[in-house]
């Protein structure tokens, strides 16, 4: 049975999203990943699996090693997704401001 992950679930993950940013620069193997958490290895190699099932990183094999980089595609995808919502709530929370400021001119 293959399973689907949704990206906004594997992202949600603290861990997960240190990754990412982990891995942003440059590639790196799950070794020097997993160097840089407090967690053993085998719950990194998950948090690896998780994010390459969802397409946000990309593995390629060197020799023995297996080296993951950032899937700058698919983040593109995800800020694509986004970027209405964060719109809509700057709209927002000008808005407000706007709002806060009069009040306070007036009292």
């Amino acid at each position: 049975m293959n399973l689907r992950r949704d990206v906004f679930q594997a992202i949600a993950d603290p861990t997960r999203r240190a990754i990412l940013l982990l891995v942003t620069s440059h590639s790196m193997t799950a070794g020097a990943i997993a160097s840089n958490f407090d967690t053993a290895r085998p719950t990194v190699s998950k948090h690896l699996k998780i994010l390459t099932e969802c397409d946000l990183l990309q593995q390629t094999q060197n020799g023995r090693e297996v080296h993951y980089t950032i899937n700058a595609k698919k983040m593109k995808e995800i800020a694509d997704f986004i970027e209405p919502f964060r719109q809509m709530w700057d709209e927002r929370f000008n808005k407000l401001e706007e709002i806060m400021k009069n009040y306070k001119q007036k009292n």
